[in-house]
């Protein structure tokens, strides 16, 4: 082989490493499995929602939003009383309870809209979570769009032709009443939390972790970690210095982090037409201090896992790919919880999901809101015990030689020319 050959052979097996190779495979399983989740918002669009209906409306108008409403939509409840129907359609796990007035067709006749009154029940917060709604509300579009081609028919040419109804609309949503409300503009309010959130909390966890990690490997390669070793000081103290040390850096990123996000929530609030306060969706002092230490916890919780992920590094070349199970579970439930609300995950996702120690400050926020607080505390707990159980492990690892030793070997095998 000619040298040019070599050269082009020699830079190929130093670049396709295990640690560039795997986390482009992973990257590549993360993205066809939102791909997947894609194909199943089409499917959901497709689906016919379940709904509720009173109609107390006899006239040619209403008739027609009834029959789209039969066609287009299966009715798991159809009568007179509100309550009863509420009840159903919670009970049914359906979309909405649609109310059509009596007045409806007379009103619209008499040149006034025809109200439409919606009691949303909104299951979660994510971005498939919201779909069966805007398929209902599409609905309600559609009689809006029938009723208008009737009104021409008839020979109607006023201005009631172009918005014939109008919706008084109502969401519950995790227990609270918000009047005036669609999903949708909930889902607006909250979509900027549950997208900032998780991405910031995954570049704070990847950052520290990738430090320490980084850190341990050039300690063993430039042979510093084998000198503090060897000075008169208790392992145990090293390993507690170190997370120590580490944790104040983090605790320094949870504090610049939560100002953050309260100035960036304050000047969402005041940037919205729709007023938080008024609608109970604030967070008060002692709801900070619970997110910052989730945060807090959290990011103790990953310095401890990236010791013992760094104790197999070698030097810093090979720290990079140790990186990968850090990346993975801050990557993990950043989707999840962006796509779905934790209670409307399967139960086998919310075990993965409650599991994953990095969840939980990116669920806190939204929770918080609606007053969970189960979830947070629990969460809290959960992740003090995996961060002893974290810190334990690497006192042990520390109190032998195994940090020193202990490394993980992944190699390309070389082809033999002939």
């Amino acid at each position: 082989m000619s040298g040019l050959t070599n050269i082009i052979i020699k830079e190929i097996r130093e670049l396709l490493t295990p640690s560039t190779i795997i986390p482009i495979i992973v990257m590549a399983f993360i993205f066809g499995s939102m791909g997947n989740m894609m194909g199943g918002i089409g499917e959901e669009l497709e689906k016919k929602p379940a709904i509720g209906l009173i109609n107390d409306d006899s006239g040619e108008l209403s008739k027609i939003a009834t029959d789209i409403l039969n066609e287009r939509a299966e009715i798991i409840y159809e009568g007179s009383n509100i309550e009863e129907g509420l009840e159903k359609i919670k009970e049914e796990k359906a979309t909405a309870l649609l109310i059509i007035p009596a007045n409806f067709s007379e009103s619209i006749y008499a040149d006034n809209p025809g109200e439409i009154e919606v009691y949303w029940i909104m299951k979660g917060a994510g971005i498939m979570d919201s779909i069966s709604s805007e398929v209902v509300d599409g609905l309600i579009h559609s009689i809006e769009e029938e009723i208008s081609k009737e009104l021409i028919k008839d020979g109607e040419y006023s201005d009631i032709v172009l918005k014939p109804t109008v919706k008084k609309e109502t969401t519950i949503f995790k227990e609270k009443e918000l009047k005036g409300l669609s999903p949708g503009a909930i889902s607006g309010i909250l979509s900027s939390q549950s997208t900032m959130v998780p991405i910031i909390m995954m570049m704070i966890i990847m950052m520290a972790g990738g430090t320490v990690i980084s850190s341990m490997g050039m300690e063993k390669e430039n042979k510093t970690l084998e000198t503090l070793l060897t000075l008169p000081v208790k392992r145990s103290s090293i390993v507690f210095g170190k997370i120590a040390g580490s944790a104040i850096v983090g605790l320094l990123m949870a504090i610049i982090y939560m100002l953050g996000f309260r100035y960036y929530m304050g000047s969402l609030g005041m940037s919205s037409e729709i007023n938080l306060a008024d609608l109970g969706l604030t967070l008060d002092m002692k709801d900070y201090f619970l997110v910052g230490t989730s945060v807090f916890i959290t990011l103790l919780a990953a310095l401890s896992l990236c010791m013992i992920l760094g104790t197999f590094a070698e030097n810093y070349k090979s720290a990079q790919t140790l990186n990968l199970p850090i990346v993975l579970l801050a990557i993990v439930p950043m989707f999840l919880t962006m796509f779905k609300d934790f209670d409307t995950l399967p139960l086998l996702l919310k075990i993965v999901v409650f599991v994953i120690p990095f969840s939980h400050p990116m669920m806190a926020m939204r929770a918080l809101m609606f007053d969970n607080y189960l979830l947070v505390l629990s969460g809290i707990c959960y992740v003090v015990i995996f961060s002893a159980a974290m810190m334990w492990i690497i006192v042990r690892i520390f109190s032998t030689e195994k940090v020193l030793t202990a490394k993980i070997s992944l190699k390309i095998p070389k082809f033999k020319r002939r």
